[in-house]
């Protein structure tokens, strides 16, 4: 769309009507830059409150999947630097469970005529035998897969979703319609997402990696959020690996988000009203129905009305244009801000070893001083919860502190860190 946007203009004609430019007009350029929507959310926030930061972004327009940024943005600041619902939609995809139709269908022949949703998943995670019990054979574990909530939207939204299921079915919030702080903060709601954190086989920064890690298969994963349009892409073969069977949309029955990737620009000393102005322009172009009906051959829904439904959103592609018949409440930007900071709370534990080169190249150019400062800036970042070592090589390898909690073993990684010394050779392969 950028390119036929400024090519048009390039031309000398209006994008919007195709005629030659007035002579009061003028012409408009846009520039694009790919980022994930927590990274440019988290660099306007920073942009406002700490312009020093090394993640500053300062864009006329914002483009998130969904407008659960815009609203963190604004509760973050404290300003209303994003219109959060007056921004325009351009493309809508609903957030659904990716799952292989044979596990799918193992789940449906266990609850005949009823509507699936994350109740039955509950089952499946809380079954002794696990997918044996559904008469699979192989492996009884479940796997699950999630990105980062701080980075990317459909973690967001899903882990969203996970407190809605976990206050409904593990407290008895049976009838409650708007997540609340006071369900966040309960322990039996947070001991329900955290068992279904704990399932977590791989995790991933963002979708965009992970739509090509699912395709190997059942082995890697069994089911995983996508929003709706990747689960398309996976199925009409445009991934590295080749899916073994189809994956098919779960659209829970509880209810899931919509992303409708909303055009915003920012209430920021940074955006003229000229710049204001011309992103209105390229919205509109986005909005025009030949460029919608672009929007749906790439798996979207489009955001204009005068645009139907149709292929590729069918169910021979694994999804249901009739779906979801269910939307979940975005909650107060409060409730939202703590839900992410909860993830560190209730994700799965890591076990991570910090492995350093101490051989004597490191005196080069001062890359044992860098790597020390480095090491303690990655552990100012580690949930406590996480299992820490430090090992080092040159000569030989030594297990400088062996793996505990984060919370036992971090002054000990942090003095060790400072005593480190280069010297010697290179036991790369030891």
């Amino acid at each position: 769309f950028i390119t036929a946007f400024n090519r048009a203009y390039a031309q000398g004609r209006n994008p919007l009507t195709g005629q030659p430019l007035g002579p009061n007009e003028q012409p408009v350029w846009v520039e694009g830059k790919n980022a994930s929507s927590g990274t440019v959310a988290q660099g306007v926030i920073n942009a406002i409150l700490a312009p020093n930061n090394a993640n500053v972004q300062r864009p006329t327009l914002f483009a998130p999947s969904v407008r659960h940024w815009l609203a963190l943005v604004n509760y973050q600041t404290g300003r209303q630097i994003f219109d959060v619902n007056g921004a325009r939609a351009t493309a809508i995809a609903p957030v659904v469970i990716a799952i292989w139709e044979s596990r799918l269908n193992a789940i449906k022949a266990k609850n005949p005529g009823e509507e699936i949703g994350w109740q039955e998943l509950f089952e499946v995670f809380n079954s002794p035998d696990g997918w044996r019990s559904y008469g699979l054979s192989g492996r009884q574990a479940v796997y699950y897969g999630h990105t980062d909530p701080f980075v990317s939207s459909t973690a967001l939204s899903t882990l969203l979703a996970e407190f809605y299921a976990s206050s409904r079915y593990n407290a008895g919030n049976i009838n409650a319609d708007r997540l609340t702080m006071d369900q966040v903060n309960d322990p039996k709601v947070q001991a329900g997402v955290r068992q279904i954190e704990s399932l977590i086989k791989h995790y991933s920064q963002r979708t965009t990696e992970f739509k090509e890690y699912i395709a190997q298969g059942p082995d890697y994963l069994d089911f995983v959020a996508l929003e709706e349009n990747d689960l398309i892409y996976i199925n009409q073969g445009k991934t590295e690996y080749k899916p073994p069977e189809k994956l098919v949309a779960l659209y829970p029955k509880e209810g899931t988000f919509l992303h409708d990737h909303p055009f915003a620009v920012p209430n920021a000393p940074w955006v003229s009203e000229e710049q204001r102005q011309a992103a209105a322009i390229f919205t509109d172009f986005v909005l025009l129905k030949e460029n919608q009906q672009k929007v749906l051959e790439t798996g979207f829904r489009p955001a204009n009305p005068d645009v139907p439904l149709g292929y590729p959103i069918a169910p021979e592609l694994g999804v249901d244009p009739a779906q979801p018949k269910v939307l979940l409440p975005v909650p107060e930007p409060a409730v939202l801000a703590t839900v992410q900071q909860s993830w560190q709370l209730v994700k799965k534990q890591a076990d991570v070893v910090i492995l350093i080169d101490t051989s004597g190249s490191m005196n080069d150019g001062d890359k044992i001083g860098r790597a020390k400062e480095a090491i303690v800036t990655f552990l100012e970042d580690q949930p406590s919860q996480n299992n820490v070592s430090l090992v080092r090589f040159d000569t030989r390898v030594e297990t400088l502190v062996p793996m505990g909690s984060l919370e036992t073993n971090r002054e000990e990684i942090l003095a060790q860190v400072q005593n480190l010394r280069a010297r010697g050779n290179t036991a790369l392969y030891d």
